[in-house]
């Protein structure tokens, strides 16, 4: 079965670093905000970014928290990570620090975004699925992110 997912990330760190994620046909992720269009969110406020994506979190099975190094303390996270729990909307992360950027970099582990207070989940943030591919080669890692994503995926932590 296909899970239809929300995709999570710093935008603005990681989005190169996680293009191909995006863009491969493991699960079947919501439309992506254009770099135009999210210059534009960006501009229009926290309300505006907030209500598109409530309305693209709306029917989707999981949430995947694409973790960087800087997920762990971004605000709009913590919203999406809150909002996907309030929905019930299931929830896994995924390490993306080996994956390269745009310049061929690579990156140090973050913390887990779930465990941050801010967060919203309390006990339940060490329960969520948090997975670490065991490659470090780039090319090794997105191989191993796209083959076990969908598996990953059917073992989210949900509401009961």
């Amino acid at each position: 079965m296909s899970r239809h997912v929300f995709y999570s990330l710093h935008y603005d760190a990681d989005r190169s670093r996680v293009a191909a994620i995006l863009s491969s046909k493991a699960l079947h992720g919501q439309v992506e905000a254009e770099p135009a269009e999210w210059a534009k969110l960006k501009r229009s406020g926290d309300f505006a970014i907030k209500r598109w994506l409530d309305q693209h979190l709306k029917g989707r099975s999981c949430t995947v928290v694409l973790i960087g190094r800087e997920t762990a303390s971004r605000p709009l996270i913590h919203y999406e990570i809150k909002r996907s729990w309030e929905l019930n909307v299931g929830l896994i992360g995924v390490y993306v620090h080996h994956l390269k950027d745009a310049h061929g970099n690579q990156s140090t582990q973050g913390p887990n975004p779930f465990e941050h207070p801010a967060s919203g989940l309390g006990d339940d943030g060490p329960r969520v699925p948090v997975f670490d591919p065991p490659e470090t080669d780039g090319k090794l890692v997105h191989r191993y992110i796209v083959d076990h994503l969908a598996q990953w995926s059917e073992q989210r932590l949900t509401r009961a």
